[in-house]
């Protein structure tokens, strides 16, 4: 039997995605101001390694080897974010011209190179002196939020074309002050719900502004998602998937896209005592007007699916990882995320036929391994490489169910600053050597700028 071959449809936009705080460095250079997560990394015991993104991939300095790298490996797209405190130190109010004239730099070297620019306004990385003053606990942070998206798009906007207003607000919300994992490091359930909302406000805000500082361009909000699979061993877990299906991914989904928060689960917070018995104060008269504004595509991030127990312990309903089930039989990347590249196909017909964004793309998808470099230099990652095909294939089915899919972004360019596990996980197609900054392209790459020179691939017999 011949391997199958799969061709992606035309105009499919291949590309690779990174943060600002994982690959920059120069985290105090040019008057960058301080953000939540050079706090957050600067206190000790928050991060595994004891390390900081003070360096990391010293990007803000090597952008134009890195671009030409890109190049190199064929990349149709980059998705990178930019640094609010960057651009505006307090968050708001005077801009710091540096830090813009970076980031103007930076997409057009990308276009000389032929390389669509995807930019991110936020990915975590508050700016400290917001955080001092309530951060995504107080609207004003979200009417900060759209001062800096109409600061950035006025420089960047007749060059962009796409645009992505915050991503995985889930991960800001339950790792950041749910779980304490994250920068601001909170475990309170109350402000989490208040965070979450006066993000998903300070999207709706900021459509406007970018659409008028950069006509015709894409805009969209990045969502980390989760397919939901019941633990086989632990039999029926309806109430826990209603629950985990709620909170993770009905809570962002359905105010998006105009349903409103899910009221089973602003129930479940009242009765839990999350939210008072008339529900969430903080929604204020025009707020789910504004955050259902219509956008022009659907970030999709997945890694892995949640596979659900049913003997959630008593007391620990709103206890994120209360509810996951770990089975020992199944396969783990080594950041303990389970493989499951079905999950992507799920989770983009769901969506699709649930949903209707008119367009998607995977912001996100990537694995974590550690294989190095051996004697001659080559980094054979072929696990990595099996974990991108897999998915892409089942993307791949998606795309023949109908999904409108138009892009795929590997997470992530490089080796990086991997958030609370520090330098200690490698997701990266390129290694790099933290010590003297050099590049490796992984098996991994190559690879993928085959895939993205033909616009498919073969499966294996």
């Amino acid at each position: 039997m011949s391997p199958e071959s799969l061709a992606f449809p035309e105009g499919f936009l291949w590309g690779v995605a990174t943060s600002a705080y994982q690959i920059e460095g120069a985290w105090n250079e040019d008057g960058k101001g301080e953000s939540v997560w050079d706090r957050f990394s600067h206190a000790p015991g928050r991060i595994m390694d004891g390390s900081t993104g003070d360096v990391a991939c010293d990007h803000y300095h090597r952008w134009a080897a890195d671009i030409a790298l890109m190049k190199e490996l064929g990349l149709k797209a980059y998705r990178f974010s930019i640094s609010w405190p960057r651009v505006l130190p307090a968050g708001r109010g005077k801009v710091k011209q540096a830090g813009l004239d970076f980031y103007s730099r930076l997409v057009d070297g990308l276009l000389e190179a032929g390389i669509e620019p995807f930019p991110t306004l936020f990915h975590w990385d508050l700016p400290q002196d917001l955080q001092d003053e309530g951060g995504w606990e107080s609207r004003a942070t979200a009417e900060a939020f759209v001062e800096y998206a109409d600061v950035v798009s006025r420089r960047l906007g007749d060059r962009v074309k796409h645009w992505i207003t915050h991503n995985e607000p889930w991960t800001v919300m339950v790792m950041g002050y749910q779980m304490g994992m994250h920068a601001p490091g909170l475990k309170d359930v109350a402000a989490s719900l208040r965070v979450s909302h006066h993000l998903l406000l300070s999207h709706g805000w900021a459509v406007p502004a970018l659409r008028r500082n950069s006509p015709g361009a894409e805009v969209g909000i990045t969502l980390v998602l989760f397919p939901l699979v019941p633990g086989p061993e632990n039999g029926t877990v309806t109430p826990t998937f209603r629950r985990f299906d709620g909170r993770y991914n009905r809570w962002f989904l359905d105010p998006l896209y105009g349903r409103r928060y899910p009221a089973d689960v602003v129930a479940d917070y009242v009765e839990a005592g999350c939210l008072p018995p008339d529900g969430p104060a903080f929604v204020e008269p025009g707020d789910l007007e504004a955050i259902s504004v219509p956008t022009d595509f659907l970030g999709v991030n997945y890694y892995t699916p949640v596979i659900l127990r049913s003997d959630v312990p008593p007391g620990s309903d709103t206890e994120p990882m209360a509810l996951l089930y770990h089975g020992p039989s199944r396969e783990y990347t080594e950041i303990g995320m389970m493989i499951h590249p079905d999950g992507l196909r799920y989770l983009l017909d769901r969506l699709h036929f649930e949903y209707l964004p008119g367009k998607m793309y995977v912001t996100e998808n990537g694995a974590a391994y550690s294989d190095g470099p051996d004697g001659k230099g080559r980094v054979r990652d072929q696990r990595r490489l099996t974990f991108l095909r897999d998915h892409m294939a089942a993307a791949h089915r998606a795309i023949e169910c109908g999904a409108p899919l138009a892009g795929y972004f590997v997470w992530s360019l490089v080796d990086n600053f991997e958030w609370n596990f520090g330098y200690a996980q490698r997701f990266g197609i390129v290694w790099v050597d933290y010590e003297t900054q050099q590049r490796i392209p992984k098996d991994s790459a190559r690879w993928y700028r085959q895939v993205i020179s033909e616009n498919g691939f073969s499966l294996p017999d």
